[in-house]
């Protein structure tokens, strides 16, 4: 049945950033299609945990600043979580920061920030989970892109090159693990209504401009990204690897 190709009985999900907007909707799809989750995290995500609890599944709290943490510290965490858990088979690279300031003004404070949070972290956890991936031959990772993964946007500067580089460092992990048996790909959502980008949402020249520019017509909820994140995590998506798929209305191929 191709349906039973969706199913992710007995998989561990390694997701980060889970409180709330788009990583917790990614991450109950996880867990209501079969997963148990591990969340790495600043604070304790109790909403989540409440959500996948009540679906049976198991639910792991690690905390970890992204901010301050060092590549020793990501990859000491995910080689802990494989030890308690037995395995790793899914990784969704989701956490992120996106801080505004006008370009020529833009500190270097920011910058590195920026990158750190949103491109090194990434990079360093999936390097952790893939040598562990390896190891069984089978594995799935999936990094969380954005619009400004394809444009430049305006007073992110630090968010977009981050974000560019997501795609980047998912072709070259593609290169050299889809051989292995570990799909790597990348989910871009676009405007999608959260605590991230409710000012946006809420100021009603920026909204009309963006709606305007959604062949949909309108923006997107956390849960538009939900059967994308269980199509990447399953076996129905086996032949996948080294691409990014847009979840935005159609922005994009406008």
């Amino acid at each position: 049945m191709i349906l039973d190709k969706f199913k992710l009985d007995g998989k561990i999900a390694i997701c980060t950033g889970t409180r709330r907007g788009i990583g917790r909707a990614m991450t109950n799809a996880l867990a209501e299609a079969g997963a148990d989750i591990v969340s790495f995290d600043r604070n304790d995500p109790v909403d989540t945990r409440q959500d996948v609890e009540a679906m049976d599944r198991r639910f792991v709290w690690k905390k970890i600043d992204f901010s301050t943490a060092s590549a020793e510290q990501l990859r000491a965490l995910v080689n802990e979580t494989a030890a308690e858990m037995g395995q790793i088979d899914i990784l969704v690279n989701n956490a992120g920061i996106c801080p505004r300031e006008e370009i020529l003004d833009y500190s270097i404070e920011i910058w590195e920030q920026s990158l750190r949070v949103n491109l090194s972290t990434p990079w360093f956890l999936a390097q952790a989970v893939g040598r562990i991936m390896v190891k069984r031959g089978c594995g799935k990772i999936i990094n969380i892109g954005s619009l400004l993964s394809h444009q430049g946007g305006l007073t992110v500067p630090g968010y977009s090159a981050s974000k560019h580089g997501i795609l980047g460092i998912t072709k070259s992990l593609s290169n050299e693990l889809a051989s292995k048996g570990i799909n790597v790909n990348a989910i871009v959502p676009g405007y999608i209504l959260t605590d991230f980008t409710r000012a946006i949402n809420q100021n009603e020249d920026r909204n009309t401009q963006v709606e305007s520019r959604i062949p949909m017509n309108r923006w997107g909820s956390p849960e538009d990204l939900q059967g994308v994140v269980v199509f990447l995590a399953s076996e129905a998506s086996g032949y996948m690897s080294g691409t990014d798929v847009a979840v935005d209305g159609g922005w994009l191929g406008r």
